[in-house]
């Protein structure tokens, strides 16, 4: 097996390199922050240095903190001076002046870790004004890095990519593959949808969203860990549909995976409909995550809406009225 080792800095593909216009730079700092977290974590994995103490929101490993420490490291070196906020150093960071601020999950998918379930991931995403712009999501068992860049002025600046072996072998050698989500046809006969769910936290509301949703399409559920990963397999065409009805989600478990799956063209907001908000000063998500390309989404929000919350549905009709 080749040793992996976390480069300091990392150069992209030229064809990135291109598309993403003057985003290059930071997606770059993203990427070597996320490949430095992704060593770090696999030298416990590997070793079976698993022991476990209870966080505030959950199991805490080692690991976890020796990736936390491997991207901070990287992006003080890389982005000196910018602020980031950890899911293991808490929400009180907010952004600077500039209205930037990195947004990271050293370790997301914990309880996957923990049961040697390859399906972990480490993000750092990068917001701008509140709103997702970028965000690198790795998967260190797999060594596979996705890239996502979310801009407002099109033609330049947007895009999603997956790396194969990003850590094994040089940079050099790097082959970027695009990623643009085709949504499954919804009319015919047999109408497929596939949701992909939590792994480790099933929740009463979805098992009422997939009994609602067969009522009109085949749908199957892809079960995944790692919120990260969920978002990364929708912008890979490996799934539809992901939605997370739960008040627990903070910025960290999003981020990063937001900006990869609005960079292959997928829509997300939260489960009534509104867009995510960064750099809050209570990090959670009340609504829940919602991840769908335009045409599913537009087509399922009621029936998630409906299930996520007492007069969700109500609520999203208003919202797209323009009163709520």
């Amino acid at each position: 097996m080749i040793a992996r080792t976390s480069p300091t800095s990392v150069t992209l593909p030229e064809s990135v390199i291109s598309a993403v216009g003057p985003w290059g730079e930071a997606l770059a700092a993203a990427a070597a922050a996320a490949l430095a977290g992704g060593t770090a974590t696999l030298r416990h994995y590997r070793a079976d240095d698993l022991a476990v103490e209870e966080g505030g929101r959950g199991p805490v490993t080692a690991a976890d903190r020796a990736s936390h420490d491997a991207i901070l490291g990287t992006l003080s070196a890389l982005r000196p001076g910018e602020p980031v906020r950890s899911e293991e150093g808490g929400a009180s960071t907010l952004a600077d002046t500039g209205g930037r601020l990195w947004v990271v999950d050293p370790l997301d998918g914990t309880r996957e870790f923990i049961a040697r379930i390859d399906e972990f991931s480490v993000m750092v995403g990068l917001t701008q004004d509140g709103e997702a712009v970028l965000g690198a999501v790795y998967q260190p068992a797999a060594d596979r890095l996705f890239l996502g860049v979310v801009d407002a002025a099109p033609p330049r600046g947007s895009g999603a990519w997956v790396i194969e072996g990003a850590a094994e072998g040089t940079q050099a050698d790097w082959d970027a593959t695009a990623l643009r989500a085709d949504a499954p046809s919804l009319a015919g006969p047999e109408p497929r949808l596939r949701m992909v769910e939590s792994r480790s936290h099933p929740d009463e509301r979805l098992r009422r969203l997939g009994e609602r949703l067969a009522n009109r399409f085949r749908c199957v559920t892809v079960r995944s860990g790692s919120a990260g990963t969920k978002c990364a397999r929708v912008a890979a065409g490996e799934a539809d549909l992901y939605v997370h009805p739960v008040p627990h989600l903070r910025e960290w478990d999003t981020c990063a995976g937001e900006a990869v799956a609005r960079g292959a063209g997928v829509r997300v907001s939260d489960c009534g409909g509104s867009p995510l908000r960064y750099g809050k000063v209570d990090p959670s998500h009340a609504d829940g995550i919602f991840v769908a390309l335009p045409a599913i989404w537009e087509s399922v929000a009621a029936d998630v809406a409906a299930v996520a919350s007492p007069g969700g549905e109500s609520n999203l009709h208003s919202m797209k009225r323009g009163t709520a």
